[in-house]
């Protein structure tokens, strides 16, 4: 069935979330990353850069149900890929806040695989500012859309330059464990079952579990903190990239990262295979 583009403008209602210590542990655990700004209690602890993605989710979830995407049927809906990441960060997330998520249909459009949806996702504090927002990209292949009136999408950013070419400056191999999907699933409270459940995935068309695309998103930051950015997180204010590629479990990925220009850095993991799990990636920091 066609997904409409009167869904343009349409949010969700407002999602709470306790931010506790545990939870920005577990999230950063799970990614076997260690570091003291995640891990260390004896000082106020941070979230790691992808960490929003874990307040995210619910809303991502409710947007099911708003009234332009009653129109796509559940296995439509189910098979929905996360196509691009463009997350905006104001401030790094600290335990013992309390934050609101929210997510706002932004564009609608009409690709060769099918229909590409876009959202906003805002997440405030409460002093009512905005601690990071997303701009989140999903394709439901083989879906039509139809359009009704002159609705028109809301603005979106450019991608930053160095997303799309940059100059090799080295490559780093990350190891992908075993079980990272499901204890990722389980840390950043994203439960869907391709990423767990083999069944599932099988009856999905997938040839079996592949690791969350926010996995691998995060994965890839963490190397590049250690890497480029001297170990720091709180530096990190904008991260992102296309996903493509499936990345299988155990296996080792491959992180190309581009020479730092006007304080981004471009990159792309590589799957086991050689795919481009993540195309035109890019990090920017202060």
């Amino acid at each position: 069935m066609p997904l409409s583009t009167d869904i343009i403008g349409m949010q969700t209602q407002t999602v709470e979330h306790q931010v506790d210590a545990r939870w920005l542990m577990a999230y950063a655990a799970s990614l076997g990353d260690l570091n003291t700004h995640y891990m260390d209690t004896t000082k106020a602890i941070a979230g790691h850069p992808v960490f929003p993605v874990c307040l995210e989710w619910p809303s991502i979830l409710e947007t099911r149900q708003l009234a332009g995407s009653r129109s796509l049927t559940d296995t439509e809906s189910a098979k929905g890929v996360h196509a691009a990441h463009d997350l905006h960060i104001y401030r790094p997330i600290s335990a013992g806040e309390t934050l609101r998520t929210k997510a706002t249909v932004v564009d609608v459009q009409s690709m060769r695989p099918g229909a590409a949806s876009v959202m906003r996702l805002d997440t405030w504090d409460q002093q009512n500012e905005l601690v990071c927002q997303t701009y989140q990209t999903s394709i439901y292949r083989g879906v039509e859309v139809t359009r009704n009136g002159a609705t028109l999408a809301m603005m979106t950013p450019t991608l930053p330059s160095q997303a799309t070419a940059f100059e090799l400056a080295k490559t780093v191999t990350v190891i992908v464990d075993g079980g990272l999907a499901h204890s990722y699933s389980e840390c950043a409270h994203i439960w869907n079952p391709i990423h767990t459940d083999k069944a599932v995935a099988l009856a999905a068309g997938l040839p079996d579990i592949i690791l969350h695309g926010t996995a691998t998103l995060a994965l890839a930051i963490s190397a590049l903190v250690d890497h480029c950015v001297g170990g720091e997180p709180d530096r990190v204010t904008r991260l992102g990239g296309r996903f493509a590629a499936m990345v299988f479990m155990p296996s080792e990925i491959q992180l190309e990262i581009g020479h730092p220009v006007d304080d981004c850095i471009g990159y792309r993991v590589l799957n086991a295979q050689g795919q481009e799990a993540i195309s035109q990636g890019f990090l920017a920091y202060r």
